[in-house]
């Protein structure tokens, strides 16, 4: 028998996630079964999606969802061995028995001085939802100019590097002045603080005079009235996130932007990478190609120990990370 630990969810969230909302339990795990393997957690993500996510996705006393980089430790499934290392969508858990539906082996040109973690990150869920709002949604052609918010977080960053892979201009913006010197770093063409800057809408004009072909969206709410003043005709936006109305307790109302959309006739597009599973072994390995070919760079924040779960998820959605934001059982 093995001892798992786990993080539930006390009671839904009512604006700012609290350390009383949850819970850290343990459980017995029974021994696997034919067909079924015995997981055991390296690395754990936290990320923005699991704050709206959770109202609809999670009951009260359920495990926190997530998603990790777990070890195989026991195995009666020859597609998983003992010792091979998985993606897996356990939640807040040390250790999982599963019978392989989900679970995503790491790739196995996997290098052995790149950490595991990025699986969670650069080179997994957030590096997808890069790829696809870019090719897929936004259609980048080279010689465009892209604006992305939240650019020092982990989708931000990755889709600032890709756009400039593609050749592109790219603007981001961000919330502490270590961000923006990190952005510069990865060679985004104009960075700035979107907390210190005077007026964001001349920040925008000054960064880009011309307008901007393409934004992508992570932060919503009055960040997106004054970006979308700033399209050029024909723009598009891809909508990834709205993080800046995640925690509201009354949802925010207007100002609503239909005018400006029809006047510069504007397109704009929700979406998740989910709808794009088929391309995920594809788009996985090209993402672990800029990686190794040096165009791809990353950083991670990580927070040692399971029991620091809850601190490190709110920490992520204050925005204390550059990168991703991962935690290492």
């Amino acid at each position: 028998m093995v001892q798992a630990k786990c993080w539930v969810m006390t009671k839904h969230f009512d604006g700012f996630p609290k350390t009383s909302d949850f819970e850290l339990k343990e459980e017995e795990l029974p021994e696997p079964k034919d067909g079924e393997v015995l997981l055991e957690a390296v690395f754990l993500s936290v990320d923005p999606y699991m704050r709206p996510f959770s109202r609809f996705r999670v009951k009260e006393g359920d495990v926190m969802i997530g998603t990790q980089v777990a070890k195989v430790i026991q195995s009666r499934n020859p597609a998983f061995p003992v010792g091979s290392h998985v993606v897996s969508n356990s939640g807040w858990r040390t250790h999982t028995v599963s019978d392989g539906t989900g679970l995503t082996p790491i790739l196995p040109e996997w290098p052995k001085d790149v950490s595991l973690s990025l699986a969670l990150g650069t080179i997994g869920m957030p590096g997808l939802t890069a790829v696809y709002g870019i090719e897929e949604v936004l259609g980048l052609q080279k010689g465009e100019t892209l604006l992305v918010n939240a650019a020092a977080g982990a989708v931000g960053s990755v889709v600032g590097q890709i756009a400039k892979i593609k050749g592109c201009k790219v603007v981001g913006s961000a919330g502490t002045d270590a961000k923006v010197a990190y952005l510069r770093e990865l060679g985004f063409d104009e960075v700035f603080n979107y907390k210190t800057v005077g007026s964001l809408e001349e920040a925008l004009r000054k960064a880009s005079p011309e307008g901007y072909d393409c934004f992508f969206e992570n932060v919503g709410g009055s960040f997106s009235t004054v970006a979308l003043q700033q399209m050029k005709n024909f723009g598009r936006i891809a909508v990834c996130g709205s993080i800046s109305v995640y925690n509201d307790s009354t949802p925010q109302t207007g100002p609503y932007p239909h005018l400006t959309m029809i006047l510069k006739q504007l397109k704009m597009e929700g979406f998740m990478q989910s709808r794009w599973e088929h391309k995920h072994p594809e788009t996985l390995k090209r993402l672990l190609a800029w990686v190794k070919e040096g165009k791809l760079h990353y950083r991670e924040h990580v927070t040692k120990g399971f029991e620091n779960m809850p601190a490190a998820f709110m920490g992520m959605l204050q925005g204390e990370n550059i990168g991703k934001a991962v935690v290492a059982v």
